[in-house]
């Protein structure tokens, strides 16, 4: 296996990230897409994989094998992209205002207003509050949020430190929704943790014994999930809400948070450790995670409707197949063409021309 490229692409300043990273359909063309990573891009295609499945299984609960395994899943698989997102972010250290707004606040505002429709023809509830993220466009509101605070990361003498103290501090009141203010502030050492980060750490992990070392530790993960998931609280692998709104005391609650801050991140390493490095069938698709992260959501909500017919283990097992099959057929080139304008929008009518000094 090929460790990674000390110069990965994405991570320059023009690019966006992780999730939000463009496809090789880009105006640079099929030769800058043979310069990306396929070690990233790899990570990005298996992770989505899991987000798409996660939601797909979250209905079927029911079954406890489908229970523990979205137990399992949400425990890394938004602090992978978070990390992946903070690595990919390292030269965002001034403010690039046209970048957030054509590649997280134009979809955002998109997608909160095309997942609120469905709410509205199927149970005649409209509600659009652009503060307050629907479903799955947190992520970008959090993006947004993160990545204007870079800069401050780089001009911090222990940053990692105080952004798991801003994230234990977090929990303990209640935030307000708006923003996502729970998630942003929670999951923010991951984001900082991607900023630190360096291509030798990377390479560090495709070492042999690592590499076995993190197939254990999934393994394990996987096994004590299926242990464990009925006794601690979903709510808590969720990152919405305080201590006291879950139903313990600030410091049983910080122990807790602290012990979720350094799991997802041994599963993050982990995860990432046995991801191969070589190209694979997917490894182009997982430069377009976006669109099957942004997409995915219609096809689950419509699935929701299938709830009775699927809520067994033939079910759960045919859910996880179908997200295989959906986040790969998204992240395709028709489907992007398609839905190119709503995720990747040319806003270059809306600026002011550059200055030329």
């Amino acid at each position: 296996m090929t460790a990674p490229s000390p110069a990965h692409p994405e991570a320059s300043p023009s690019s966006t990230a992780a999730i939000t990273s463009a496809g090789p359909a880009s105006p640079a063309g099929p030769e800058a897409d043979k310069r990306r990573d396929p070690f990233l891009d790899n990570a990005k295609f298996l992770a989505i994989v899991l987000v798409v499945a996660g939601h797909l299984i979250e209905d079927l609960r029911d079954v406890q094998a489908a229970h523990a395994l979205y137990f399992f899943v949400y425990l890394f698989h938004m602090p992978l992209f978070i990390v992946i997102s903070g690595y990919l972010s390292r030269n965002f250290t001034a403010l690039r205002a046209r970048k957030l707004i054509t590649s997280l606040a134009v979809p955002y505002v998109i997608f909160e207003v095309a997942y609120s429709l469905p709410r509205y023809f199927l149970y005649g509830k409209l509600e659009i509050t652009l503060l307050d993220p629907y479903f799955l466009t947190w992520f970008l509101m959090s993006l947004f949020l993160w990545r204007l605070s870079t800069p401050l990361w780089f001009q911090v003498k222990w940053p990692l430190a105080v952004a798991v103290g801003i994230s234990v501090l977090s929990g303990m009141n209640p935030l307000p929704d708006e923003l996502s203010m729970n998630r942003t502030m929670g999951l923010l050492p991951f984001y900082v943790l991607g900023l630190m980060l360096r291509p030798e750490h990377f390479q560090l992990l495709k070492r042999k014994w690592i590499r076995i070392t993190g197939a254990v530790v999934l393994a394990a993960g996987l096994g004590i999930a299926f242990a464990v998931h009925t006794a601690v609280k979903t709510e808590w692998i969720r990152w919405r809400h305080a201590n006291g709104q879950i139903g313990v005391d600030d410091l049983t609650g910080s122990a807790i948070r602290l012990a979720l801050l350094l799991v997802g991140a041994l599963l993050v390493a982990a995860f990432l450790a046995v991801t191969t490095s070589r190209r694979t069938w997917f490894t182009a698709l997982g430069a377009a995670t976006i669109y099957a992260y942004l997409l995915h959501g219609f096809v689950v909500k419509v699935i929701e409707r299938f709830h009775d017919q699927l809520v067994n283990p033939a079910g759960v097992a045919a859910m996880l197949v179908v997200a295989v099959a959906l986040t790969a057929v998204l992240c395709t080139s028709p489907v992007r063409r398609v839905t190119k304008w709503a995720i990747e929008p040319d806003m270059s009518w809306a600026f002011m021309r550059r200055s030329r000094r």
